[in-house]
């Protein structure tokens, strides 16, 4: 039943997404393992780590898209789900170096040895295994997501200060973050992991099937994202986006729906983190940067907001673009940035995606439309002429 919702929920454009996806998972991962590094066709391990880390900004992207592009909630807080799911996997990470780290101790990790911790913190718990960090992956940014979007949607917090609370909120994790004695490294943040699963985490299998698993995990968001959109509860979330007190007037409980999605989002975010982390191998405090949450504001409009396809396109190009023109003028890189976002709002505010499709329907051959009397007198009804 769950199998036959989702199927339902998908058009040929989410349709040849996934399948794009899911060939690169299977198609990148072979050409880097299979491949001689002298074959032209083979992909350095370096380069599809980097492809990786650009996934899991397409699935920070597309959590954004659903409750910004289908909800018409800007949030400027998703960096901070973003970094709790990434704090959850490097917790974990973290606990399987064991005796192998610099201090030798089986238990406490590398920071806490150095600042003379005597002993775990009780958070730490259950970080030793898999299972636990991977639910602590979806619940902490779930949970967060529950408690602020409790109060922010019953208050009815709407708009730009909805916005500024969001923002607000991930500064005040920053803030914690830095701190020492919250037990999470502090300014340093946690790095030097060992393995994953029992694999190493620098070995080029190991690489591969983190790129092929975050591919799935991406386009089975995908799936997910599109048949809520599309489902009837989709359709109260582009009224309560453009129309809110309408929707509420109609007797639907809207902060409900802003809830669920909100959460939801947080949870994608929260993989994406995950998923990022074991990728570059480190995770501090600075991902929890305002400014991060506005890049994937800009990731999402230069996609094309409520288009679910157009911010996993605009982060891949915007982020693309930022790893080379990084390298050639590091000094201007926010200058650009700022650019294309002012451009794309005054020229395409629609976004890649949504002004190609915008384009695309105006082609298309319009059918004129069968006269009145001709409908009511059947197929067979005859225009007489005129005496």
């Amino acid at each position: 039943m769950i199998t036959a919702f989702l199927l339902r929920s998908l058009d040929r454009k989410i349709i040849a997404a996934i399948v794009i996806l899911l060939a690169v998972a299977v198609l990148v991962p072979v050409l880097n393992l299979m491949t001689a590094p002298t074959n032209p066709l083979h992909i350095p391990t370096y380069i599809m780590a980097l492809f990786g880390k650009y996934l899991t900004y397409a699935l920070l992207a597309l959590a954004l898209d659903l409750v910004w592009g289908f909800c018409g909630i800007l949030s400027l807080g998703h960096g901070a789900f973003f970094a709790l799911g990434g704090y959850a996997m490097g917790m974990y990470l973290m606990r399987q170096i064991g005796s192998r780290g610099v201090y030798g101790d089986p238990i406490l990790p590398d920071f806490m040895v150095f600042l003379n911790w005597k002993e775990l913190p009780w958070f730490w718990y259950g970080f030793d295994r898999f299972w636990f960090a991977a639910l602590m992956v979806l619940l902490v940014p779930g949970l967060l997501a529950f408690v602020f979007g409790w109060f922010a949607f019953r208050s009815r917090v709407n708009g730009v200060y909805l916005s500024i609370i969001t923002q607000a909120m991930t500064y005040a994790l920053l803030l914690a973050f830095f701190r020492n004695d919250m037990g999470f490294g502090g300014n340093n943040g946690m790095t030097d992991f060992k393995e994953i699963l029992g694999s190493n985490v620098q070995a080029d299998a190991t690489r591969a099937a983190l790129f092929a698993a975050t591919a799935i995990f991406l386009a089975l968001s995908l799936i997910i994202a599109s048949a809520i959109v599309r489902s009837k509860f989709g359709k109260v979330l582009v009224g309560v986006r453009d129309a809110e007190s309408r929707t509420r007037f109609l007797g639907y409980r809207v902060e409900h729906f802003k809830l669920f999605t909100f959460v939801v989002s947080a949870m994608m975010a929260g993989i994406a983190g995950a998923l990022y982390v074991p990728q570059v191998g480190i995770i501090n405090p600075g991902e929890f940067a305002p400014a991060n949450s506005i890049e994937v504001v800009i990731w999402t409009a230069v996609g094309g907001r409520s288009t679910l396809i157009g911010p996993i396109l605009g982060a891949i190009l915007v982020n693309g673009g930022k790893t080379i023109f990084t390298g050639l003028f590091p000094e201007f890189w926010l200058f650009a940035l700022g650019g294309l976002f002012v451009l794309v709002t005054l020229f395409l505010p629609k976004g890649i995606v949504g002004t190609i499709g915008q384009y695309l329907s105006r082609r298309k051959p319009k059918t004129e439309a069968t006269p009145p009397a001709l409908q009511e007198e059947g197929v067979d009804a005859k225009i007489q002429p005129a005496e």
